[in-house]
């Protein structure tokens, strides 16, 4: 058993170094060939596609035809930027999600700075129940003592101020809430949802499928941004809010959501 346990290892350790090769080369390059990995990591060619179906998978490299490529953006804004960016929007963004929520309900709210602005706006509210990795949304709804805060374990990613980690996707699968309160990182023009990690992706989905209400929020400046990761689509959503319309990219999108896309402008009065 020891001998078959330490030959695992030492195939799983090459497997990490030529891996590991693969994305600083196709980070020089911008993009590589399965053909030319083949030569240059001296491996069959079915080895290199092993390989990069496991990195796109972890969407550290996106594939492209004969080989993969570089992602053009792969990391997301500082948290601060982002809460400092279109407030008054997002502020009129989080009102409209307060009026939605009655006191005493049972709510999911994601990471993200919108979130964390909808958890500020459901201040006055009392005797709810959130289960939250966002510690900017616990924090802020934990001054009413009625409330009941339930956040998981795991570690927190500095400054976003959120929780990582395996346990969080099995926190969200181990409870139902009458809403779901999340953000995205983009859209795609066929109505996809982005985001910068798989793992994101996997939660947010967790969010949207185990509650009664799922709630999109976001503003417009969205609709522009790319991100690596995909899941879910804009028509799975029952209630999208956004600071204005999305534009005729997205009118065909738009059309099809119908009477669950609320759109509340930028007066947050």
């Amino acid at each position: 058993m020891r001998a078959v346990m330490t030959l695992e290892s030492k195939q799983s350790s090459k497997a990490e170094k030529r891996r590991k090769k693969i994305i600083e080369l196709t980070q020089a390059r911008g993009n590589v060939s399965v053909e030319f990995l083949t030569d240059w990591l001296d491996v069959s060619p079915q080895t290199v596609r092993r390989d990069l179906k496991q990195l796109c998978s972890e969407n550290l490299l996106r594939r492209r035809h004969g080989g993969v490529e570089c992602f053009e953006q792969q990391l997301n804004a500082p948290y601060d930027l982002r809460a400092a960016t279109n407030p008054v929007e997002k502020k009129a963004i989080a009102n409209a999600v307060a009026d939605v929520i009655p006191d005493g309900a049972t709510v999911f709210i994601s990471i993200g700075s919108t979130p964390a602005i909808v958890a500020e706006a459901l201040a006055n509210k009392s005797g709810l129940t959130v289960m939250t990795n966002n510690l900017n949304a616990a924090m802020v709804l934990s001054n009413e003592p009625s409330n009941r805060i339930i956040i998981p374990g795991g570690e927190v990613r500095m400054p976003d101020r959120d929780i990582l980690g395996d346990g969080v996707l099995e926190f969200f699968n181990s409870y139902r809430a009458e809403y779901g309160i999340f953000g995205v990182a983009g859209v795609s023009e066929d109505g996809g949802l982005l985001d910068f990690h798989a793992s994101e992706v996997r939660v947010r989905e967790a969010i949207r499928t185990h509650c009664k209400t799922s709630i999109l929020v976001m503003d417009s400046t969205k609709l522009t941004r790319t991100a690596p990761a995909v899941g879910g689509n804009l028509m799975d959503v029952d209630l999208i809010i956004m600071d204005q319309h999305p534009g005729d990219d997205f009118s065909s999108i738009s059309d099809r959501v119908g009477d669950r896309l609320k759109l509340v402008g930028g007066d947050a009065s």
